[in-house]
């Protein structure tokens, strides 16, 4: 009683001890958090010039994505595509704010004419059988009071609608805006059929050493920072790593053998409830394969015929040579110990066809395009049949160009099949003539010109299999192994020289994205991603992760910032270019004022014959492209000589023997009318990419995926 008095007499100061304890805890969330919405991962996962976009409504969008791509596409793979969208809708819908472009319900319904989900839907059509906007907006109307769940699915449809019929608009004011002359289209036919024939020298940049060539680290920064577009990077880090895969030992392989092995013969076991010994059927004296391979087996008993192709190629002879009841094995057929037993053959049971298929109006599954009659049909096929059995005739061909089936892009080849599984008139032609045999059989779907191209046996085979996975002694043995390996790398042992210890392979993968997923080696891996890039992990950290088959020792070797990369990183790219540029100062030092043979003669080269270059495709043969240089030889008159020109590969010195105009045309429409069309087929992307690229974007997918 004294304990509870003292409470009640410190009832204030324990309210005021909660309150204030419950008040710190939310103010460290807030500070954790970096205060309210505004921390380092905050309510937003993107911000488009300023913008938001939502990281609710992103999840939201993440899960719809995700239920129509499926199991095969990997989150990650969602996310981006989401995220792609996102962008690309808040960009454009920023234009469309800023041009003032709307989209009004007349427009809606025109657009919606010509969506054939609505148009071609019977509950939108007058009497007359034909979408009525009246019918359309009534049945809009009637779900709204009636039938909420479809009037929230049709104003999903709305919305997109309605973004693509701005879209439309604002891509066609822009497309209202390109042209291309008759002028340009004069120049285009002129860069594509004006040519010249020259005679050239080529001194190539491999002709002085690399070694002869000496390059500063000030040199390279220099070129790196007149060159800052080529050499833009984005955050990335290297790691290496060891694997240590669960897979199955020698020892569990004989395991695994000797247990498909003890199945094959009879087995004696004791019987408590009648107290006596009976015999259990092995697999190869069972009467019942279907229900033993259920038991025993991880493959269960296939009854489908298959021909010799259908069968593992290493043992395809093998097995097919077997006789009805014989077994072969164990055997190994990937990771799988297996034991085939012969249940039944069929010789010719599968034929391979082809046929040219004549329909009419009123066949089965006749094309709409079909107006000939049956008898129309059935003459045209009786012709074709006698075409076919000509001896010059080729069949695949005249299926191409007569069949109205679906398999006549592929000279009407239907492949191989078996018994029952075409109609009963084409099957009783295909089973009942030998290979090499045209004919005609009339079916629901039409006339068909047959031709039996190949026939082959097919057996039944029962495998008793069982897959070769490691033992839970092995997997044990890796997770020790593994672990003991990444405390002897925390102890301060190199990663490297540890692995080469005890033969370990050390993979290395540079330059890792934030939001890349798969390594190569290991598949889809985000969360080894998400820790290189983790803020508290530092160049040489380690790590171990279990992995889907196995366990992987990571860790950091490097870390790239974003932007400008560093004289170290870009050497191998810069050094070649720089080298070039004085290669190039090199030999013009030491050739100005030589002749065309001077200059040969100096590097002991012979001058070559290049002809009919274009400005269009200005391909030197056994140079590659040199633009700099045709141009310059399209500049000099017909005789005329340059000077020294620093090309692509080497340095050049160019006589021009030959100019051809190309005949004028008395229009020039063609040209410009393929100008602007290109021009018009690249908008879309065109303007999203400038868009995009002039846009201030905040990416902040890495700290929540």
């Amino acid at each position: 009683m004294a304990v509870l008095e003292s409470i009640r007499k410190r009832t204030t100061v324990l309210i005021l001890i909660i309150g204030l304890a419950l008040f710190a805890f939310v103010i460290s969330g807030v500070f954790s958090n970096g205060g309210m919405g505004d921390g380092k991962v905050g309510s937003s996962i993107a911000e488009v010039n300023g913008e938001e976009v939502s990281i609710d409504q992103f999840r939201r969008q993440v899960e719809s994505m995700s239920r129509m791509a499926g199991p095969n596409a990997s989150s990650l793979q969602v996310v981006n595509q989401v995220w792609e969208n996102e962008v690309r809708s808040l960009l454009l819908a920023q234009q469309f704010e800023d041009l003032g472009i709307e989209i009004e319900q007349d427009q809606i319904i025109n657009y919606v004419k010509t969506i054939p989900n609505y148009v071609q839907n019977p509950e939108f059509h007058n009497s007359n059988g034909v979408f009525d906007e009246n019918v359309f907006r009534g049945a809009v109307a009637d779900w709204k009071a009636n039938n909420p769940a479809r009037y929230s699915m049709w104003l999903q449809d709305e919305a997109a609608i309605i973004q693509n019929a701005k879209e439309q608009t604002y891509f066609n004011l822009i497309r209202a805006g390109l042209g291309a002359t008759l002028k340009e289209g004069e120049l285009e036919y002129k860069l594509a059929n004006d040519k010249v024939d020259v005679k050239y020298v080529r001194v190539p940049y491999t002709a002085i050493a690399d070694s002869s060539i000496q390059v500063s680290k000030k040199e390279m920064q220099k070129y790196l920072e007149s060159h800052k577009q080529e050499f833009k990077q984005d955050k990335s880090r290297d790691i290496q790593f060891v694997y240590f895969e669960e897979k199955a030992s020698l020892k569990d392989e004989n395991a695994v053998k000797e247990e498909i092995t003890a199945l094959l013969n009879d087995t004696e076991v004791y019987n408590a409830q009648k107290d006596a010994n009976e015999t259990i059927q092995g697999f190869e004296n069972t009467t019942d394969v279907a229900a033993f391979l259920d038991r025993n087996s991880d493959i269960k008993f296939d009854t489908i015929y298959k021909a010799k192709n259908d069968l593992s190629a290493k043992y395809a002879d093998t097995l097919m040579a077997l006789s009805i009841g014989s077994i072969y094995g164990p055997y190994r057929d990937g990771d799988f110990f297996k034991i085939s037993k012969m249940m039944g053959k069929k010789a010719n049971g599968a034929v391979k066809a082809s046929h040219i298929l004549i329909s009419y109006a009123g066949a089965q599954s006749a094309s709409p395009e079909v107006t000939r009659t049956k008898e129309e049909a059935e003459k045209k096929a009786k012709e074709l049949l006698a075409e076919a059995k000509g001896r010059d005739a080729v069949f695949a061909q005249l299926a191409r160009d007569n069949s109205d089936g679906p398999s006549a892009p592929r000279g009407g080849d239907l492949g191989f099949f078996q018994e029952g599984m075409m109609v009963e008139a084409f099957n009783d032609f295909a089973f009942k003539n030998s290979k090499g045999s045209i004919g005609l059989v009339e079916t629901d779907y039409g006339f068909h010109v047959v031709k039996i191209d190949d026939k082959q046996d097919v057996v039944q085979i029962a495998t008793l299999a069982r897959e070769i996975e490691p033992s839970e002694e092995t997997i044990n043995a890796l997770f020790t192994e593994a672990t003991k390996f990444e405390m002897e790398t925390s102890e301060g042992k190199s990663l490297p020289e540890l692995a080469k210890e005890n033969n370990f392979v050390v993979r290395p993968v540079n330059k890792i994205k934030e939001l890349d997923e798969n390594l190569p080696g290991l598949g889809a891996q985000r969360a080894i991603v998400q820790w290189a890039f983790n803020g508290e992990t530092n160049i040489g950290d380690i790590k171990r992760f279990n992995i889907n088959n196995g366990y992987v020792v990571v860790q950091v070797t490097a870390a790239y910032k974003e932007g400008l990369m560093s004289v170290e990183d870009a050497s191998a790219l810069v050094l070649p270019k720089i080298r070039k540029e004085k290669k190039a100062a090199q030999i013009i030092g030491a050739s100005k004022g030589k002749s065309m043979d001077d200059f040969a003669s100096s590097y002991n080269v012979v001058p070559s014959t290049a002809t009919a270059l274009t400005m269009k495709t200005p391909t030197i043969p056994g140079a590659g492209s040199e633009p700099l240089v045709v141009g310059k030889a399209f500049a000099l008159a017909q005789g005329a000589t340059s000077g020294l020109i620093e090309g692509q590969t080497g340095v050049y010195m160019v006589t021009v023997t030959k100019k051809e105009e190309a005949p004028k045309l008395d229009n020039y429409s063609t040209y410009a009318n393929n100008l602007r069309a290109a021009e018009e087929g690249r908008i879309t992307f065109s303007v999203y990419n400038a868009l995009k690229e002039a846009a201030t974007i905040e990416d902040k997918r890495p700290s929540f995926y």
